[in-house]
């Protein structure tokens, strides 16, 4: 079992001192760092330490806020920990320790109401499409052309000519003027 260290802070204003002393004082054998802005979903460093993360191995965070931006965040790199079989350590939140039962229950209630959360979103947003659809709003893109336009290129078809001329002429793309019936 190999304790690996991550520590990320968002500016270049920032020092990362602090968190490089406590995880070295928790006994990480090696240290990933960076300078990132935890809304990046592409960490090089956190891509390595995750990368790294073998069997019986331990993630060591000072704070879980250093670790992800979102409980959805958490959970998608805890998940990524777990499936590597290793587990997640927070010095500061000392719930958020899958190396323990309690830990490893929070953490599964979390996901458990992000999971909820994210089919209520879902939900509310099915019932507003259909609300909408219900009081005759169109949904999606507005058209790229205007109905005289439409019948402009039926008309045209009509005189032999192709979709990729006729695009050209009201200056869109040969597939919007093919969807044209």
């Amino acid at each position: 079992m190999k304790l690996i260290g991550y520590a990320r802070v968002s500016t270049t204003g920032q020092t990362l001192d602090a968190q490089l002393e406590q995880l070295r004082a928790a006994g990480c054998a090696s240290i990933f760092s960076e300078t990132m802005s935890g809304a990046q979903r592409a960490r090089p460093e956190l891509i390595s330490a995750l990368a790294t993360l073998a069997e019986g191995d331990v993630l060591v965070v000072t704070r879980l806020d250093r670790l992800a931006r979102s409980t959805r965040d958490l959970l998608d790199i805890v998940h990524t920990i777990e499936t590597n079989g290793a587990k997640l350590k927070s010095l500061v939140d000392s719930w958020a320790d899958t190396t323990t039962p309690t830990g490893k229950l929070i953490l599964t209630v979390l996901g458990g109401l992000a999971e909820f959360e994210r089919s209520l979103i879902a939900e509310r947003t099915a019932e507003g499409r259909e609300r909408a659809r219900r009081a005759g709003k169109r949904l999606g893109r507005p058209p790229k052309l205007t109905s005289h336009q439409r019948n402009a290129v039926l008309k045209l078809r009509l005189e032999g000519q192709d979709n990729a001329e006729i695009a050209r002429l009201l200056g869109v793309s040969r597939s919007t003027v093919s969807r044209i019936r």
